[in-house]
């Protein structure tokens, strides 16, 4: 029997998650804030006349 044959394995991801939250989820979901704060921050089409 393989450790994860066991029923009780966890694997060593779920067990970070558990103990730090899920920092690539979080990390991920701010590089979308700052990419979105960014397009709009770079956006010159409302001062051209184009939005």
């Amino acid at each position: 029997m393989t450790a994860t044959d066991k029923p009780d394995f966890v694997p060593i991801y779920d067990s970070l998650v558990a103990e730090h939250g899920d920092v690539p989820a979080e990390a991920r979901e701010a590089a979308e804030v700052i990419q979105r704060e960014a397009a709009e921050a770079l956006d010159w089409s409302r001062v051209h006349g184009g939005g």
